[in-house]
């Protein structure tokens, strides 16, 4: 659309010079013309230099004649093809021919979405999975501070494989910048404009929101939710008018789906979604749920299990030492409460994000898709506790429950139940014999021995080496204190696989360890989730893989929704060639985007596939879920060296290169570290810093010399004597 100086609409021919087919443009030579649009011409054109078809997209010559205009075309394109991103079409480049620029694209197989959805309305589903990539693409643009502008069905390409890639990044903003020859002008597509773009007032990231707002609800419906004959009407119901709920054309909305479409519609930019990555978790979230069967349609009964998110309780002590208690406490309950069939707990890794959050508890819980949130404060003085806890609502925010507890540190195993006791009374769930059992229930019941276990997972989390070995002391203590202690000889034996496994650690003294620890941690407690997985990871490091399968398996049955499990056993599978079910299991291990590690080897193992656009999204998620793991743990030289990788399979050599040095300057006598970051220094071309990090692995310990001599990342330093003297030190 073209507003003229007096500010009457109007429309305007501009022209075009077409090339026919055969036409030499440099190295690319015309194919046909894919399509007219109302500032260009597309043409699908073979690039002879590297035999590939390409799309080559013209502006048309009115808008191109002024020498300014096109330097600020080719300043644009050249931000937009920074863009690297499986659901982004790639520019390749921005070039001129006979004094008209052009742009060449990526060609993609398939079609539009505008064609995809034509005269049929997709499966929920279906429909999910691209507005999910969609998302995905949107949010990459957005954090390059890139808007489209101009984001439409039309906009928006549907591989021959089902996978959406949005087209035309920064057309809209180049023709919209405000110069003399342009004035006047505005950009749009009336149907999926913004209040803000029909105002004329600025616009950002919220306005794609908006737009991707009316896409979504065409998917869902295959109705547009304003209407109209004229454009001055499509405009009014833009500004005024509600959308009729999209149940209304199908009973098969959920009512979630439908509160998410409804808000990016906001008219108010402040109260829609203020980013696409919120956006792409709460419909992941939806799909999920679909599949699991926990969501609500209008009308319908509620036929799902409550959920609840259990925070890390506050440490108001004033003692940093006491943040083993606080984030134990949390964990403890978590523990009790995934024991009941009827309520779905939130894994630790997705909640641990949020401690020490200034968001309000509705805001948190929407993030993590839970129906309550308990929070909780700890302060302990000498063997006094004071704890508070408080349980939400989210959807209103009102407390459903809360107490205070004063009691003796002796106290604490019933401070537990207590709390357990009451969230269930809160929300009214039924409880089986079993579950009732299983909720009072505890592991042991010396305090002394609780202590010790609680130290313990501190250092379990932090996952080095170091870490590793006092974790195993402090459980070790534990078992000293209470022989009957399940949950710590479970722990002895993750963190005496873990020092084999990642480091090479005498091996037969290890994994003796976690065989008998596991084993008696079984005999203590046949039910204990935690058990049955350090058993599974001990038998696949004991090349007993079908023994590690059904106790995997078994573990996650127990707990389905803890995401170690998972992950460990995605591992496993992913070392025996298994490499789809290692894929799903990596998926369903970094559900809450929190789990760094099992995000990461989703891309690694989608990689190995050869699933190119699903490794690249896999790699932008593990890349923001190892962001988030440094900003709550900046020592974690580990979470360095994955985003290290990440960086650079995304483009960013320096970045990832920065990465790789910073995690080293973290932990330079971790072989592990020393060893991950030297293969990532040999892909990348670094042979020095590669055969200085591997000599550093092999001094700090590192044992695993089959992995040296097998590994592929490692192909380009074989011939270099360096290397090959480093081998004969490690034989």
């Amino acid at each position: 659309m073209i507003k003229d100086d007096a500010g009457d609409d109007k429309e305007r021919t501009l022209t075009f010079e077409l090339w026919p087919a055969g036409t030499e443009i440099g190295r690319y030579v015309i194919d046909e013309v894919l399509g007219l649009g109302a500032f260009s011409a597309v043409y699908l054109a073979s690039d002879r230099d590297l035999d590939r078809k390409v799309v080559l997209k013209f502006l048309a010559g009115d808008l191109s004649h002024n020498q300014d205009w096109r330097q600020r075309f080719r300043e644009e394109a050249q931000t937009v093809a920074q863009l690297n991103h499986p659901h982004i079409v790639t520019i390749y480049g921005v070039d001129e021919h006979r004094g008209l620029p052009f742009i060449i694209m990526e060609y993609v197989e398939g079609g539009t979405l505008d064609a995809y959805i034509k005269n049929r309305r997709l499966p929920v589903e279906e429909a999910l999975e691209l507005a999910i990539q969609i998302s995905d693409g949107l949010a990459e643009a957005h954090n390059r501070g890139i808007v489209h502008r101009d984001l439409k069905p039309s906009n928006i390409m549907v591989t021959s494989r089902g996978r959406a890639k949005i087209v035309d990044f920064g057309l809209a903003a180049i023709l919209t910048r405000d110069k003399p020859a342009q004035v006047g002008l505005i950009v749009g597509t009336v149907p999926y404009m913004s209040p803000e773009q029909i105002q004329g007032r600025p616009t950002d990231a919220r306005s794609d929101l908006f737009s991707l707002g009316v896409v979504l609800y065409r998917i869902f419906t295959g109705k547009m939710p304003f209407s109209g004959t004229e454009t001055r009407d499509i405009f009014k119901a833009i500004l005024e008018k509600e959308p009729l709920p999209m149940s209304e054309y199908s009973s098969n909305i959920p009512l979630e789906l439908e509160r998410i479409v409804s808000r990016l519609l906001n008219k108010n930019s402040n109260l829609r979604y203020q980013n696409a990555e919120d956006l792409r978790v709460d419909l992941r979230y939806i799909l999920e749920a679909i599949m699991s069967g926990r969501v609500q349609y209008r009308g319908r009964q509620k036929d799902f299990l409550w959920s609840i998110a259990v925070l890390p309780f506050a440490n108001l002590s004033g003692e940093r030492q006491q943040e083993y208690f606080c984030d134990g406490m949390s964990e403890e309950i978590i523990n009790a409460l995934a024991r009941i069939k009827g309520l779905r707990v939130a894994a630790r890794t997705s909640t641990l994000s949020f401690k020490n959050s200034s968001d309000d508890a509705r805001e948190i819980g929407r993030k993590l898709h839970v129906d309550t949130l308990l929070e909780g404060s700890v302060r302990q003085a000498s063997d006094r506790l004071r704890i508070f806890v408080q349980l939400v609502d989210v959807a209103t925010g009102y407390h459903l429950w809360s107490e205070r507890y004063d009691r003796d540190f002796q106290d604490v195993f019933a401070i537990q139940d207590e709390i357990s006791q009451n969230i269930v009374r809160s929300l009214q769930l039924i409880l089986s014999e079993n579950e009732i059992q299983s909720l009072s229930r505890t592991s042991t019941t010396d305090t002394q021995a609780y202590d010790y276990y609680l130290r313990g997972r501190q250092f379990y989390h932090q996952g080095r080496r170091q870490s590793f070995q006092f974790a195993r002391q402090m459980f070790t203590r534990a078992t000293d204190i209470d022989p009957q202690y399940a949950l710590a000889y479970a722990g002895i034996a993750q963190c005496s696989a873990m020092l084999f496994h990642f480091y090479g650690e005498a091996k037969d003294i290890h994994l003796e360890e976690a065989d008998r620890t596991s084993l008696r941690a079984l005999e203590l407690d046949p039910e204990l989730p935690q058990a049955h997985a350090a058993r599974g990871l001990t038998m696949w490091l004991m090349d007993r893989f079908d023994e590690a399968r059904v106790e995997f398996e078994t573990a996650m049955r127990l707990d389905p929704e803890q995401d170690e499990t998972p992950y460990l056993y995605g591992r496993a599978c992913f070392q025996k060639g298994e490499l789809e079910q290692a894929a799903r299991l990596f998926e369903r291990a970094c559900r809450g985007r929190e789990n760094h590690e099992a995000c990461y080897f989703a891309a690694q193992t989608h990689t190995a596939l050869g699933h190119n656009e699903a490794a690249l999204a896999a790699y932008h998620l593990a890349l923001r879920a190892v962001e988030k793991r440094v900003q709550l743990h900046p020592d974690d030289a580990r979470a360095y060296t994955m985003g290290a990788v990440s960086f650079c399979r995304l483009g960013d050599r320096r970045s990832g290169l920065e990465w790789a040095e910073r995690a080293i300057a973290i932990d330079p006598n971790d072989a592990g570290i020393q060893y991950n970051v030297a293969c990532l220094f040999a892909l990348e071309g670094e042979k020095t810093r590669a055969i200085q990090s591997l000599e550093a692995a092999v001094q700090a310990g590192f044992a695993h010399r089959d992995w040296v001599e097998k590994d592929p990342d490692l192909d380009s330093l074989r011939d270099d004597p360096r290397f090959q003297s480093l081998k004969w030190r490690t034989q």
